[in-house]
């Protein structure tokens, strides 16, 4: 009579084969999300910019926001709440208005964009002003490079 089944030696094997494609497989799955993210996160970024701008033109006299919240809160809304609470997909979001001049009118500003777990949800910085252009930032300070 013979005995059906697999052998210690044919089950270690299929186990090594497994643990090799994950090996393989895991990093670069990681890796996407951590581009997904990034990629958002421009998004993202150009959102904000697209609402700071529109926010300011609907100002008499123009002015940007004091914060993100006040975007959300507009009637209609520039943003939704998720992204005026400053954190999404996996980045953070610092909005940074410029001094109020004589008229109290704010007239420049910063956003920076930062991941909230350094490379695991994203490496890259991101930075962007009055002027709309979005850059990659060095650092955490979101120190545009030229």
């Amino acid at each position: 009579m013979k005995k059906k089944g697999f052998t210690l030696v044919e089950i270690m094997i299929v186990v090594a084969i497994i643990a090799l494609l994950a090996a393989v497989a895991i990093p670069n799955l990681l890796r996407a999300r951590l581009n997904a993210n990034e990629g958002a996160a421009i998004g993202n970024m150009h959102t904000l910019v697209q609402a700071l701008g529109s926010f300011q033109a609907n100002q008499n006299p123009p002015s940007y926001p004091s914060s993100l919240a006040d975007l959300a809160s507009a009637n209609p809304p520039y943003i939704d709440s998720v992204l005026a609470s400053g954190i999404k997909q996996g980045y953070q979001f610092i909005y940074t208005p410029g001094t109020p001049d004589a008229r109290g009118a704010i007239n420049d500003y910063t956003l920076r964009a930062v991941p909230i777990v350094e490379g695991r949800t994203g490496v890259r910085h991101f930075f962007a002003d009055e002027s709309g252009v979005i850059r990659v930032g060095d650092d955490a300070s979101g120190t545009p490079i030229e």
